[in-house]
Order: C-alpha cells, then structure tokens, then sequence
C-alpha cells in the first residue's frame, strides 16, 4: 500500500477481475473518443484461459489503449511511479498491478500470477521501461510469467502513438489521429520440456524476443508504418 515501501505479503490484495472490466470499459470510452483506433487480429487473443499480452512502448497511451482496444479486460503490470495522487486508488481499482522495477518484488509477481491462475489476461511490458518500442532489449520477467504459468504469449503492436505530438496536448498523440494496434498469433514461451531452469528461462527469453520482433516487422508491413 501507499506509504509502505517494502510491502509484504500481508499488504498484497489480488487485482480485481471485476475492476479490469471496468477499467476496459473506461478505455473503450476514452480511447475511442480521443483517437481512432485501428484494430488488427484481435481474434487471434485466446477467448478464455490465461493470457500474456507482451506490449511494445513508446509512448504512455500504449497501456490505456490496449486497455480499451484489447477484446478482454487486461490487469497490466504498472511501474510504482505511477501509482501517485489520485491514479492509485484508481489503478488499483481497475486492476491494475503495481510493480517496483528496482527490485524483486514479490507481492507483485504474486499478484501477476494470481491473475494468470485466476484465467485472466496480464499485460507486460517486456522491454521494462518506454523506449524506441521496438523489443530490442527484452527483460526476463514476461519469460518467467510464462514459463511459470504456463500461458500463452499474444504480441501487441501499438503503432503511431508517438509518431507526432498533438496541438493540444504535446504529451499526447494528436486528437482524432489513427493509432494502429495489432494483436499476433498466441505462442507458447517455453520449449515444451516444462523446464524452468535458468537456462530454460534464457532460452525462452530469446525465443519470445525472435517471435516479438518478428510480430512488430509484420505489423508495420500490414500498417505501412
């Protein structure tokens, strides 16, 4: 909780599945308000069961516009700095999983699991940090989760958030732009053998990123990005 850096396990509360409804509901609203959405292969997410959903980021409207573009309710995997004023009560609320990137924190790999188990759909990050969006650097988190739930992987590309700067608002994409999001095959991270070594996690870390990257060339080709 807020106020408490080092939370334990007592402080973890499991992301509601109910508020990630909700929370994809209020991104339908907004994102389809503020922008025009372009959606590719959404029928391609897995209708039920655990999902992870690996997002390129670029921009900070990647997540909400998952959120609201995605064809069922995501809990994403929020860094700490964000959970500040007001946001917190309201990412918590939605679903949300609070995550302290600087060290293991393990109320937050619990919540991750808890919602794989529970059959919902996590949203990673997996480059760590907004960047160039183009899975060049892939941390190893989104490989554990998978190998340790045994979920299948979906690749999203969000493509065209951070292509311009908005009249309006500069820290937005332009209002009524299109912004491009493309949802890939659902593949399996690990090798078949169920092995969650280190080097099975290596392994699966550099098999995700081949099939990232791969989904990101695909989508700008189909985009014309």
């Amino acid at each position: 909780m807020r106020g408490h850096p080092h939370r334990g396990e007592a402080d973890r509360v499991t992301p509601s599945a109910s508020g990630a409804a909700v929370g994809r509901r209020i991104g339908i609203g907004l994102m389809y308000g503020l922008w025009k959405p372009r959606v590719l292969g959404s029928w391609r997410v897995p209708a039920a069961g655990p999902v992870i959903m690996a997002v390129n980021h670029s921009h900070n409207v990647d997540g909400p516009m998952v959120m609201g573009t995605a064809p069922r309710p995501v809990h994403f995997l929020i860094k700490r700095e964000a959970f500040t004023g007001p946001l917190d009560p309201f990412l918590r609320a939605i679903g949300q999983v609070e995550v302290d990137r600087g060290s293991a924190d393990r109320a937050a790999v619990t919540g991750a699991l808890d919602v794989l188990a529970g059959g919902g759909v996590l949203g990673i990050f997996p480059e760590g940090s907004r960047g160039e969006g183009d899975f060049a650097a892939l941390r190893a988190g989104l490989a554990y989760f998978a190998l340790r739930s045994g979920a299948p992987v979906v690749p999203v590309a969000v493509l065209g958030s951070a292509d311009r700067r908005g009249r309006l608002i500069s820290g937005l994409p332009p209002l009524r732009g299109r912004v491009d999001v493309v949802f890939g095959d659902a593949f399996d991270a690990g090798d078949g053998s169920g092995r969650r070594t280190r080097a099975a996690l290596d392994a699966a870390t550099v098999r995700v990123q081949a099939r990232l990257a791969a989904h990101l060339a695909e989508a700008k080709r189909l985009t014309g990005r």
